[in-house]
């Protein structure tokens, strides 16, 4: 399954936005190097310019081992994935084990397998934040850590979406709602700003992806702010052990598994 233009040039004019507005290291970097040194550890999606040597949270050097999951075996992200030991995070490093499966449900992966969990902005695309929290949650190791970037609200696309309510997470976990969701569909073709997101191509090339909900991905089901984020981890038993935002683009938590 090949890719559009649109989903190629969104991908390609994202990056370039990335590196051209590439902020410093985060101050959270000396909490997450203390997590992440000598870790084995998982990411969900990836690989993450912002996780790597130059990136705001250059955690790749630091830990033992990385493995990831992505959706798909064709991401819009990504490209072409291949199953086994072909995620190349870190040219230092031999490659982490690739997983295709959902980030709601990591079935290949036992319990308590990881240090540290990963997960730059992608939870914004999951329909079910809180089902994926859990499941992170529990291949973590206890006393585990996750640390999770979600994008800033004021500086993306999503600037005029309201944020969404932690009851509203609460009630799609209980109605096991899946990835094929287009609740908010109707609230982003309204709000989305295209002015902000480049990439996107035209109105029409932007509506069309985002219809196509399970092949792409590509939208922000959620909005959060740094409120909801900590809300919803200790809600999905994690302890938040510091938050900051990183302009213009990064929310960044480090919270740890709980029990």
């Amino acid at each position: 399954m090949g890719l559009s233009s649109g989903a190629r040039g969104a991908v390609h004019h994202a990056k370039l936005f990335y590196r051209r507005f590439r902020p410093l290291r985060a101050e959270l970097m000396r909490t997450v190097a203390s997590l992440a040194d000598g870790a084995t550890a998982f990411e969900i999606g990836g690989p993450s310019q912002i996780f790597g040597s130059d990136g705001v949270l250059p955690v790749y050097p630091l830990v033992a081992s990385l493995d990831n999951a992505n959706f798909a075996a064709q991401t819009i992200w990504e490209g072409t994935i291949e199953e086994g030991y072909t995620f190349k995070f870190d040219s230092s490093k031999p490659p982490g084990r690739a997983f295709i499966c959902e980030a709601v449900e990591l079935a290949p992966i036992g319990d308590a397998s990881y240090d540290l969990v990963l997960s730059s902005h992608t939870l914004e695309h999951v329909a079910n934040p809180l089902r994926a929290l859990r499941e992170w949650r529990r291949v973590l190791r206890p006393g585990g850590a996750l640390v999770l970037v979600l994008p800033r609200r004021e500086a993306t696309f999503d600037h005029r979406r309201p944020i969404t309510r932690l009851e509203h997470l609460a009630e799609d976990e209980r109605a096991g709602t899946g990835e094929d969701d287009e609740t908010h569909l109707p609230e982003i073709l309204d709000l989305h700003d295209l002015a902000r997101d480049p990439g996107a191509g035209s109105r029409a090339e932007f509506e069309e992806r985002s219809r196509q909900v399970l092949r792409y991905r590509a939208l922000h089901h959620h909005v959060f702010d740094a409120d909801l984020v900590a809300r919803a981890l200790h809600h999905a038993g994690y302890d938040v052990l510091g938050s900051e935002t990183q302009p213009p683009f990064h929310l960044i938590t480090v919270a740890t598994r709980r029990g």
